[in-house]
């Protein structure tokens, strides 16, 4: 499993290393920050040992002086330092995020729709751990030796003092590490499910509301945000636990440095000046430990994420650099393609062959979940072929860049959901260079314009996806629009008319006898006989094998006597 890793972690790394300028001067800034930190001590020393001894005024206000200018420095250095670490988090993210959406898109179309809110959100949370203060922290942890060392010099059995106290909340710390994982992963589980059944809910609130599910639905939601807020509570308890030990250990370790201090200034083995200073070096040497026990959860998350990040990254692997091919022709070549989908074992289309030509029109018909639908997810290049090829005008698809490929083949999905935007913006696919005359182009081929314009705001009006006040035959002519946008050479149509009234059904099909005109090729996924007047030829499938293939009245009267001679043999059967 961590080999499966490499390639990711390999590519994060990479990623983090454009940044290493940014951390050596984060490093170096850390090495004159902590000088400083023993600008309190060094100043307790003085003030208890040298001001109260000569009863100097004088040697006060100059140490005062120089005290405010070093604390002064102290803080400007450690403010730039936040501000640099906030860059490098930054710089981490612009130079993943691209990536990491490609790879995330494509996780989530090809094997677990959750992966495209954890890619994005996974990044987002290592970039907050780079710039929070947890971080900073860590670049102290190294001088924590030197500020004890520092002790040791005041006197041997501080120094001692400080090491077991280090190392006992060291102890902590670890413990902390090992009890938490579970209940925070837990929490973090249980609030994502709970957070996507609100998001289910509130797409599907018109039909909770009209089916007086609202109680119902709330009970279902709230059993589940019920268990994350127990698994949260006890997370939070046992972090809780471990952050409260630590400040508190820690506060009494420091009452326990001065009471040893005090201690062996009575036996006139230390002066008072180095009491008060031993004490201020053991809050400063204990405080990245006490900041990253404290913080312990934001350290977790950033490693939970950074792990399921180069998962991500090495299931899908970076895009290869393709060469730019040619326009190709309206020629689709579909050779004993195997299509099992996402996290499956069975195959849903199995061995299926045709062929369609420049200015052809193919209907695909066969009963439900005989396979259409995931012959329309290979086509368009959404689902991989477990075995055979599909090819465009002799070019096999993973030979295009997704995107191209997207331009070249238009698709109208069974199920039509419209992204947060205006309709031009859906149409044309959310491309902020589109041309309005394409847009309106593609409008007037799925016969769209029209309606778009008795609309409030016309061609700006809003819609959103979780809010979507158009009806399905108004938001399935504007889906047919998207998958005309950019002029494809082929069209897959998924259901086109299963929301489309009888003017919906003509615009539909007037834009098909337009395409095959032009030359291009359109390929029916369709259940209702009006979706195959314009086809040329019939592709039946049964149970995801192809039954028959051909010009389409052939196929029809074939079928047709199929069905008569079963019929008849059934009649027979029944009269033996």
């Amino acid at each position: 499993m961590q080999q499966s890793y490499a390639a990711g972690r390999a590519e994060l790394r990479d990623a983090r290393r454009k940044s290493r300028g940014l951390f050596l001067f984060v490093g170096v800034f850390s090495v004159f920050v902590n000088a400083l930190m023993l600008t309190g001590p060094i100043f307790m020393l003085q003030v208890y040992d040298r001001v109260l001894g000569s009863r100097s005024e004088a040697t006060l206000v100059a140490l005062m002086g120089l005290v405010a200018f070093l604390y002064l420095m102290m803080g400007f250095l450690d403010f730039v330092r936040g501000r640099v670490l906030a860059r490098a988090g930054a710089r981490f993210q612009s130079e993943l995020d691209q990536r990491v959406f490609s790879a995330a898109i494509e996780e989530a179309a090809t094997r677990d729709k959750g992966a495209m809110a954890a890619g994005p959100r996974d990044l987002e949370t290592v970039q907050k751990f780079i710039a929070s203060p947890v971080l900073g922290a860590l670049f102290d942890l190294p001088f924590t030796p030197v500020f004890i060392a520092g002790i040791f010099i005041f006197h041997p059995l501080l120094g001692w003092l400080a090491v077991a106290g280090g190392l006992i909340l060291i102890l902590i710390s670890g413990l902390n590490q090992l009890l938490t994982r579970g209940p925070v992963l837990s929490a973090g589980q249980a609030s994502a499910v709970a957070d996507r059944m609100s998001d289910r809910l509130r797409n599907e609130a018109d039909v909770i509301q009209s089916l007086g599910m609202r109680g119902a639905a709330f009970d279902r939601w709230a059993n589940i945000r019920r268990r994350a807020l127990g698994l949260q509570v006890r997370s939070s308890d046992v972090s809780g636990r471990f952050s409260v030990s630590t400040k508190t250990f820690r506060l009494f370790l420091q009452s326990a440095m001065l009471g040893l201090g005090a201690y062996l200034v009575l036996q006139n083995e230390l002066t008072a000046g180095a009491m008060i200073a031993g004490s201020i070096l053991l809050g400063r040497a204990l405080a990245p430990i006490e900041m990253a026990v404290g913080q312990w959860s934001l350290v977790q998350g950033a490693m939970k994420s950074r792990q399921r990040l180069a998962q991500l990254l090495s299931e899908v692997p970076k895009a290869r650099e393709l060469t730019s091919l040619p326009r190709p022709r309206a020629i689709l070549d579909v050779n004993q393609v195997t299509v099992l989908p996402p996290g499956q074992k069975q195959a849903t289309l199995r061995l299926c062959t045709f062929r369609l030509e420049p200015g052809e029109a193919v209907g695909v018909i066969g009963q439900s979940g005989a396979g259409k639908s995931t012959l329309a997810r290979a086509i368009t290049g959404v689902w991989r072929p477990a075995g055979g090829k599909i090819r465009l005008d002799g070019a096999t698809l993973d030979q295009y860049d997704p995107d191209v490929l997207g331009h070249l083949i238009g698709y109208l999905p069974q199920q039509v959901n419209l992204f947060d935007g205006t309709i031009a913006e859906n149409i044309a696919r959310l491309d902020p260079k589109a041309k309005d005359e394409d847009i309106v182009t593609a409008a007037k081929k799925a016969a769209a314009h029209d309606m778009i314009l008795q609309l409030p705001d016309g061609y700006n009006t809003q819609v959103s996806a979780m809010s979507n006040r158009l009806s399905g035959g108004q938001t399935q002519r504007i889906g047919l629009a998207r998958a005309l946008f950019g002029d494809p050479v082929i069209l897959v149509l998924d259901e086109p008319n299963s929301n489309l009234d009888n003017d919906g059904s003509e615009a539909l099909n007037a834009a098909i006898r337009e395409m095959k005109e032009d030359g291009k090729s359109i390929l029916i996924m369709a259940h209702r006989p009006a979706a195959i007047q314009e086809c040329d030829k019939l592709l039946v499938l049964e149970s995801g094998s192809v039954r028959a293939f051909g010009p389409r009245d052939e196929v029809l009267r074939k079928l047709v006597k199929n069905a008569n001679e079963i019929q008849t043999a059934r009649g027979q059967g029944g009269v033996a």
